[in-house]
């Protein structure tokens, strides 16, 4: 029963992890960000949203690199012809992309040179790149956005642009950020599914091994008998 006790105890430690992990992006149901496309319009690259507004799937296939740009102008990202994708880690979209209020420090090395040059860090080769996006949502945590006057009607918030560059040439992300308000659907808890998965195989894995070691004396003294 103590291994039992342990088992559950990790798996609880295990979950609490992966529910924070999965807490820390998540798209807001009563929100809708929009892709109208990308302006002028790029053969071969797609852009869509995943998670309601919680971030961008950007896909090169125009056998050209293509950049993205940070909130200072400065390069974040680039997924180049080939199908690498980097991260820029002089960019301080780098850092405040990893919470979705931004509410992480900046190196100040980053804040205080954001026109530094790039210091590329390769995340794949698969010519695909996702990335939370601070422009495309709500940014104020707990208070619906004031364009929103009846959260029962369907209401434009903003048009959005982020710029990118695509083989030299300047282009730009558009969209739009709706409220749908609640009959958009409640965001389904990833977190807490994730959790309870975790601790019902922890818990089924537990009880397995216990079984069998309680088998293992009754069968050595079926086997001494004989």
């Amino acid at each position: 029963m103590f291994r039992l006790a342990a088992a559950f105890a990790t798996a609880l430690a295990l979950c609490a992890a992966l529910a924070a992990s999965a807490a820390a992006h998540q798209g807001d149901a009563r929100y809708r960000s929009i892709v109208r496309g990308v302006d002028p319009a790029v053969s071969g690259l797609r852009v869509q949203v995943l998670n309601y507004d919680d971030r961008f799937e950007l896909d090169n296939r125009t056998g050209e690199t293509v950049t993205i740009y940070g909130y200072n102008r400065e390069p974040y990202a680039r997924v180049d012809a080939d199908g690498t994708v980097s991260t820029n880690r002089n960019s301080t979209a780098y850092y405040l992309n990893d919470e979705r209020y931004a509410n992480v420090p900046v190196p100040e090395r980053v804040r205080n040179d954001p026109r530094a040059a790039p210091d590329w860090e390769v995340q794949d080769r698969t010519g695909r790149f996702e990335w939370h996006d601070h422009r495309m949502h709500w940014m104020v945590s707990g208070q619906v956005a004031p364009q929103v006057r009846d959260q029962s009607v369907r209401t434009k918030v903003f048009d959005y642009a982020v710029p990118i560059d695509v083989g030299g040439r300047r282009a730009a992300i558009a969209g739009t950020l709706w409220w749908v308000g609640e009959q958009g659907g409640s965001s389904f808890p990833v977190a807490a599914a994730v959790a309870f998965a975790v601790v019902v195989l922890a818990l089924g894995a537990a009880v397995v091994i216990v079984r069998r070691r309680r088998a293992q004396p009754a069968e050595r003294m079926e086997s001494d008998a004989w």
